[in-house]
C-alpha cells in the first residue's frame, strides 16, 4: 500500500472499531488503584480462549457484584467468585478463573499494597519489566501482560508505543505495514492505545478487517 492508502485504512478503522476494551467494560481509566486493578481483571479474562464480549461482559458482572478492588476480590467466597463469573457467561473456566482471581489479589495486597503504580514503580516503568511482574499474577499469562500493557499505555506513557503480536496480526490482515514505527506514522496523532485495540479488533474478526478496507476505498 501506497503511505496515503495506508493512513486511510487506520483512519476508518479507528474511527469505526477504535474502542478500548476498558471503555467496552465501562473502566474509566486513569492512574489510580481501582481502575487499574479492574484493567487488570479484565486483561485477566480476555487472555482466556473466550470470546471477548463475554469476557467484557464478566468482568463488568464482576464489578457489580462488588469484587472491584483487590481487597473485595480476596475477601470473597470462593463461590461468591464463580456466581459473579456465571452471571458474566464465564462458565468454561469459572471454578479455575475464580480461585486464579482469588489468589491474585491476595499477591497484589500482600506485596504491592493492593496498587498496581507500586508495580509500576518497581520495574522502574520498564516494559520488560512490567511484562515481567504482571505475569506473576495465576492466569496472566504472556496474553494477559500484552492486553494490560496495550490498554494501559494510554495512563502509563512510559509503556507507549505498545503494539503486540496480536496488534501486529490484525495490520498484516489489513494489508498494513507490520513495523510498529510505519503505522504509527500511517496513524498521525492517534492515541497508541486506541490504535492497538483498533488493530486487535481486525485481528480476530475478519468482518472489522474487511469493513475497514471497504471504507477506504
Amino acid at each position: 500500500m501506497t503511505a496515503g492508502r495506508d493512513a486511510r485504512v487506520v483512519r476508518e478503522l479507528v474511527g469505526t472499531h477504535g474502542r478500548t476494551y476498558a471503555e467496552e467494560a465501562g473502566i474509566e481509566l486513569t492512574d489510580a488503584p481501582q481502575p487499574l486493578y479492574r484493567l487488570l481483571v479484565l486483561a485477566h479474562l480476555l487472555s482466556a480462549r473466550i470470546r471477548g464480549s463475554v469476557a467484557v461482559a464478566t468482568a463488568r458482572a464482576l464489578h457489580e457484584a462488588g469484587l472491584r478492588d483487590p481487597r473485595r476480590m480476596a475477601g470473597a467466597t470462593w463461590q461468591a467468585r464463580v456466581d459473579a463469573l456465571g452471571r458474566g457467561g464465564y462458565r468454561r473456566y469459572d471454578e479455575r478463573t475464580a480461585t486464579q482471581l482469588g489468589v491474585a489479589a491476595e499477591t497484589l495486597n500482600a506485596r504491592w499494597g493492593g496498587d498496581l503504580r507500586r508495580l509500576r514503580a518497581e520495574a522502574d516503568g520498564a516494559v520488560p519489566g512490567l511484562r515481567g511482574l504482571l505475569q506473576e499474577f495465576p492466569g496472566v499469562g504472556p496474553t494477559g501482560a500484552d492486553i494490560f500493557l496495550r490498554e494501559v499505555q494510554r495512563v502509563w506513557p512510559e509503556a507507549a508505543p505498545y503494539l503486540d503480536r496480536k496488534a501486529l496480526q490484525g495490520a498484516a490482515r489489513l494489508g498494513l505495514p507490520e513495523d510498529p514505527d510505519r503505522l504509527l506514522a500511517a496513524a498521525g496523532g492517534t492515541d497508541p492505545a486506541v490504535l492497538a485495540a483498533a488493530l486487535v479488533r481486525a485481528s480476530l474478526d475478519k468482518k472489522v478487517a474487511e469493513d475497514a478496507l471497504r471504507r477506504a476505498g
